[in-house]
């Protein structure tokens, strides 16, 4: 004798299935992560400008203080450029612009770094300027 088969209501199949039974929301999951994908990588980008200005700024400011503290003597005053950029890591040190001395009892030196960019030009061309004063010896 043959099972008795009890026949399905009529209308949509079941939420999430075809009619052969399989799971048609298969892989679903992952496509929206694809999708999700360009933010979180925007994001990632985003936090590693925001590193790369923060220890630009902070490269800067040494070399502010090394190159003001050279200026400041009078038998090395010359080397203060020398000083400033060797204060600095070399890739930061290539963006550099170090200011000459001014002042009158205290010398002052301007640093201006270039911070690069990884947000393909959504920043474009941002600096970091520190400056640092030292009082004549």
């Amino acid at each position: 004798m043959a099972p008795l088969r009890v026949p399905r209501a009529a209308g949509p199949p079941q939420r999430g299935r075809g009619r052969d039974g399989r799971d048609r929301d298969r892989g679903s999951t992952a496509i929206e992560y694809l999708g999700f994908l360009p933010v979180l990588l925007l994001i990632g980008l985003a936090g590693i400008q925001l590193g790369l200005i923060a220890y630009t700024a902070q490269q800067a400011g040494t070399a502010a203080r090394a190159a003001a503290r050279t200026a400041a003597q009078e038998e090395v005053a010359g080397s203060y450029a020398r000083v400033g950029r060797a204060s600095m890591t070399g890739w930061v040190a290539e963006r550099a612009r170090i200011s000459a001395p001014s002042g009158g009892d205290t010398v002052t030196v301007r640093v201006t770094v270039t911070v690069p960019d990884v947000l393909l030009g959504l920043l474009g061309g941002r600096t970091v300027e520190k400056s640092a004063a030292m009082p004549r010896d």
